[in-house]
């Protein structure tokens, strides 16, 4: 049995790709800080499996080099990253930390691996990266253009890895992906926040006029091409993973308030409310996926209408998620200092 392991493991993608990958049986060790959108809920129903282990540790710290050698995996899925713009915008040293200061010492420590053993990293990065794309989809080639010190983090920690793959020779791969969605989502992120503010008889929060634009990807789509870039990508290259579909966030938010009215009875204070926009809030984000289509034979699976119903459900079925986390966390409005 393979063993893998998976950084950032309790939060939103990361624990729904090793909810995947212990279906698919592979041993899984889970190594995550434990920070406000870590959630021990999210694997809750995997806590007594014998081919799951949790440990609790930065990645930043000397001590997740002794994991990665006493455990020896096959494959490293790095996903341990502070990951909100609002908060980036808030404070922005804890993404340094985490996202570049935490993404070398990782690289140090599986330089170090691979000298004895065989094993893959696959970086998991953002769409963010390339910035505002206002016509076309980005490719793996479209130049770095980020707008946040979020996606200028991810970008500093993706060049980071591409400089050990050529540099030191270590068998990595970076993936890109567009916005993602679904169950065991932090509500501080758009879509999850909604769904409790629909529940919760609250208005609905959208920035500006709501026209900026995302390619929205279902989470298991997303862990599905993980998987399949590890088994079958190519060492030192680049993935683009989207599904080539784009909403602005006022047609997520009508879509959302059309599929939950048949679920729920919504409340009078479920109404848009367009708020002051976050500073340099980007446009549009479109990735060009035809590459690993091409080569990892790899398309997104689920509609947009498929999967934002299912995310309705997994919220409306699962509230005892959002008793799990602060409150603060969930009603702070971000980004508008």
């Amino acid at each position: 049995m393979k063993k893998i392991i998976v950084t950032g493991g309790l939060g939103f993608i990361g624990s729904n790709l090793i909810e995947l990958l212990l279906k698919k049986n592979f041993k899984v060790i889970n190594v995550d800080k434990v920070t406000y959108s870590s959630n021990f809920y999210n694997l809750k129903e995997f806590k007594n499996s014998k081919n799951y282990n949790f440990i609790k540790c930065d990645i930043k710290d000397r001590q997740f080099r002794k994991i990665l050698l006493k455990f020896k995996p096959s494959c490293l899925f790095n996903l341990a990253a502070e990951t909100h713009v609002d908060r980036s915008i808030d404070n922005p040293d804890s993404f340094i930390q985490s996202n570049i200061v935490g993404v070398f010492n990782l690289l140090e420590g599986f330089k170090d691996l691979t000298k004895k053993y065989k094993s893959k990293l696959i970086h998991i990065s953002t769409d963010e990266v390339y910035g505002d794309v206002l016509s076309g989809r980005s490719s793996e080639n479209y130049p770095y253009q980020p707008s946040s010190p979020y996606a200028a983090s991810k970008a500093a920690s993706d060049h980071l890895v591409s400089s050990y793959i050529r540099t030191y020779k270590i068998p990595a791969i970076v993936t890109n992906c567009s916005n993602n969605y679904g169950p065991k989502q932090h509500p501080e992120k758009l879509i999850p926040k909604l769904i409790y503010n629909i529940l919760n008889n609250k208005s609905l929060p959208i920035y500006g006029k709501g026209k900026n634009s995302r390619e929205w990807i279902y989470v298991k789509d997303h862990c599905e091409a993980l998987i399949e870039v590890y088994k079958k990508g190519k060492v030192g290259e680049f993935y683009n993973i989207g599904s080539n579909k784009n909403l602005n966030n006022l047609e997520v938010c009508n879509k959302l308030i059309s599929v939950s009215k048949k679920i729920v009875s919504l409340g009078k204070n479920v109404k848009i409310n367009f708020v002051k926009d976050r500073p340099g809030h980007d446009i549009r984000y479109a990735l060009n996926s035809n590459k690993i289509k091409k080569e990892l034979n790899w398309k997104a699976k689920t509609t947009f209408n498929e999967g934002i119903k299912l995310t309705f459900d997994w919220y409306n079925n699962n509230k005892k998620y959002y008793n799990s986390l602060s409150k603060k966390d969930i009603h702070k409005r971000l980004g508008n200092k």
